[in-house]
């Protein structure tokens, strides 16, 4: 009788454990609704295009205790480099600019002139720089060494011509829509959703305001007259290298 009894109570309990374990058992956490979401979606695109434009900074530089004598040097200097860059470079385009003329002064401890209170130039300092743009990067270095015989090289950057650019912008353009749909296809992912419950509601191309191309300002240091000659210059080596445009676009998009 009492083996019987005690095999009833352990059927019992037996049965009542899967019971006791679903009320002890942690629930799932329901996930975050995702209807009417509005999600901001930053892209990027880039192209990349070979070089295919030189600007050239070509300078002279004179000083002379008589201003007017500094003057027709670098005149007639400028003159003389400005027509070999024309007969080596007939496509170029020239730019005269930076013409510049300031008197030297006597360092610290030199002697002065004798009864003068004011400061006076002991010389006089002209320059002037030509700057030169062209497309014709093959006889580039020919160009150069020609007008090194009487001008200094003082600034060389290679870029895209506008021509290449105004072609390049629709490709820009195609890349940065395309990351934009990329991304926004893994963001749905990442949320559980389709892509194709995602409506765009407003696309911002440009929106970081930072897509300037951005160049080196800075300028070498001029080289002195002294340190140019006439003989023949050997020709420079360069390598234009690539440009990449980018360009960056921010998406909103809302999910149905």
């Amino acid at each position: 009788m009492r083996l019987a009894l005690a095999s009833v109570l352990i059927c019992a309990f037996s049965a009542g454990l899967p019971h006791v374990h679903a009320q002890q058992a942690p629930q799932q956490q329901a996930s975050a609704q995702t209807t009417g979401t509005l999600v901001i979606v930053p892209a990027y695109g880039e192209v990349r295009h070979p070089n295919d434009e030189a600007r050239v900074t070509f300078m002279i530089e004179e000083q002379d205790k008589d201003k007017s004598a500094a003057a027709s040097r670098v005149n007639q200097k400028m003159k003389q480099g400005t027509d070999i860059v024309r007969k080596e470079d007939p496509q170029a385009q020239l730019k005269t600019r930076g013409y510049y003329t300031y008197p030297v002064y006597p360092e610290d401890g030199q002697p002065r002139p004798v009864n003068t209170k004011t400061r006076q130039p002991v010389a006089w300092r002209v320059g002037q720089y030509l700057e030169v743009t062209t497309t014709s990067l093959s006889g580039l270095p020919k160009t150069v060494a020609a007008a090194q015989k009487l001008l200094a090289l003082n600034g060389l950057h290679f870029g895209l011509s506008e021509a290449t650019s105004r072609k390049l912008e629709e490709r820009r353009i195609a890349a940065a829509y395309q990351n934009l749909t990329d991304r926004i296809a893994a963001v749905a992912k990442a949320m559980g959703r389709n892509a194709a419950d995602a409506t765009i509601d407003t696309i911002d191309f440009e929106a970081s305001g930072a897509y300037a191309p951005q160049h080196d300002a800075r300028m070498a240091k001029p080289m002195s007259a002294s340190a140019m000659e006439a003989a023949p210059v050997e020709e420079p080596s360069f390598e234009p290298g690539e440009t990449t445009l980018n360009m960056r676009v921010v998406g909103k998009v809302r999910f149905k």
